[in-house]
């Protein structure tokens, strides 16, 4: 196991430098600003613009060495690579929404048809909208400085540790997203000189579903894993949309209710509503390596837990917003 590891260790930290090195290439020489840049409006949380390229460091880098290292995935690489161009020309010129979902859509079912060996139709049509839904979610969830890099850092880096005895590609492929998401943090954590981006932010929620299905598939973990493991963005994205889409409002336009962002509004703070997010994410990784020891009825227990748990800290956040709002100055 220790080989194995310091493996791991050693395409993450390759990962890392590659990306980090392409995205200060592309700052040095003034490209990430004719590339394209997000423009701060009414909603934003930032007040400058900042050049959205941390795809186009952390991406090639992922595919390029995943399709070298862990060929067997090349299915998830290539979908990876096709959301990441898509969402690029999204970010510099607009899609609408009907061609991203398409695309989403097909990608999601390619992926579903290239891994999933033997399973049955329902379960294959479950598993598309749950990849469409992390596909999407992960891109809402990029909103403050830090939070969608440390997500996979911590996320892909639990996927690796989960699957360094048994399944060497899988660990493989997730060291390697890891890494390449910390190359992008160590710009855009704690002040953004660079954003993610669509280009990264969505092919990243692919992979976090890509790779979860996959593992399940071959047997490196229960189906409760990727999701205890992304719960941080799962829970948060999938109640607050769920509220937006009960009053009527179209989820995908930009707002700033979630509660990392509330958070942030609330602490007058990117980087401290990021640190909270970032024990959270810590925990939820933790806790899903520690249940994989334990027998089946205490794993559901651990994740009935951590709900729970994410259940109560949600509520209070709701209620410190509504105590922050009441103690704003009318009009």
């Amino acid at each position: 196991m220790a080989g194995s590891l310091h493996s791991l260790i050693g395409l993450g930290a390759m990962a890392a430098l590659l990306s980090l090195a392409i995205l200060l290439m592309l700052l040095k020489t003034g490209w990430a600003w004719s590339i394209a840049i997000d423009m701060p409006n009414h909603r934003s949380l930032h007040v400058r613009p900042v050049p959205r390229v941390g795809g186009c460091g952390v991406m090639p880098v992922v595919v390029a060495m995943v399709l070298l290292v862990a060929p067997s995935l090349h299915w998830l690489a290539i979908g990876a690579g096709v959301l990441a161009i898509v969402s690029q020309i999204d970010d510099r010129r607009g899609l609408s929404v009907r061609v991203r979902f398409a695309v989403h859509i097909g990608v999601a079912v390619l992926a579903v048809l290239g891994v999933g060996h033997g399973v049955v139709w329902p379960l294959a049509v479950l598993a598309v909208i749950t990849l469409v839904w992390l596909t999407n979610l992960y891109n809402f969830m990029d909103g403050i400085n830090g939070i969608a890099g440390g997500m996979a850092v911590a996320g892909f880096a639990a996927f690796a540790l989960a699957a360094v005895n048994a399944h060497a590609s899988l660990a493989a492929a997730a060291a390697i997203v890891s890494g390449a998401a910390l190359g992008f943090l160590a710009l855009n954590f704690p002040h953004a000189k660079i954003f993610l981006g669509d280009a990264g932010s969505v092919p990243l929620g692919f992979l976090a579903g890509a790779l979860g299905f996959w593992g399940w598939c071959e047997g490196a973990w229960p189906v409760w894993f990727p999701a205890l493991v992304f719960s941080p963005f799962i829970v948060d994205a999938t109640v607050t949309l769920s509220r937006r889409a009960l009053r009527g409002e179209k989820i995908w336009q930009a707002h700033r209710e979630h509660y990392y962002q509330r958070l942030a509004q609330m602490n007058g703070s990117h980087v401290k509503a990021s640190l909270i997010y970032y024990t959270v994410m810590l925990g939820a990784a933790v806790l899903a390596l520690i249940a994989l020891r334990l027998d089946g009825a205490l794993q559901w227990v651990a994740v009935v837990a951590w709900l729970a748990v994410l259940a109560l800290a949600g509520w209070m956040i709701d209620r410190r917003w509504r105590e922050h709002l009441r103690s704003q100055p009318a009009g």
